[in-house]
């Protein structure tokens, strides 16, 4: 329970934080009228619900992970912060088809389930943020542009 309840105020803290970094955010006189920083905001929020909800009311028998799933924790973990340094030099799509269709091997070790939907999350999202919420995203690498 004492577990639950530190977590929930770690979260708590790193939410708050999450807020204050975009209070930061420089919005232009021409921007949308809902804002960038809606967003952040909004994460910070679910995030401090979730975060009260294990403070007040912590799981009596939570059974902490251990062994080989410790360990596929610890790489997803590897893999997001990995995705996290390949947007940039490899754009969106082909870092996000490669950790989601990794993420998916990990949840059900069927090759070729998990290779489509990393395929279709690639483009999927890729098209949910370009075209329909029209983000600046890259979608493939530089060199491969032009």
């Amino acid at each position: 329970m004492h577990a639950d309840r530190i977590f929930g105020l770690f979260m708590m803290v790193l939410a708050l934080g999450y807020i204050l970094s975009a209070m930061g955010i420089q919005t232009s006189f021409m921007s949308d009228p809902v804002g960038p920083r809606v967003f952040p905001y909004l994460v910070a929020g679910v995030v401090m619900l979730c975060s009260l909800s294990l403070i007040l009311r912590p799981d009596p028998n939570a059974d902490w992970p251990r062994g080989v799933m410790l360990a596929k924790m610890a790489f997803s973990v590897v893999l997001l912060v990995a995705y996290a340094l390949m947007i940039r030099p490899l754009g969106f799509i082909l870092p996000t088809v490669i950790v989601a269709g990794l993420l998916s091997y990990q949840i059900n070790p069927r090759p070729v389930p998990a290779a489509l939907s990393g395929l279709g999350l690639g483009i999927g999202l890729y098209v949910l943020f370009k075209v329909i919420l029209g983000l600046g995203l890259k979608g493939l690498p530089p060199a491969l542009m032009g």
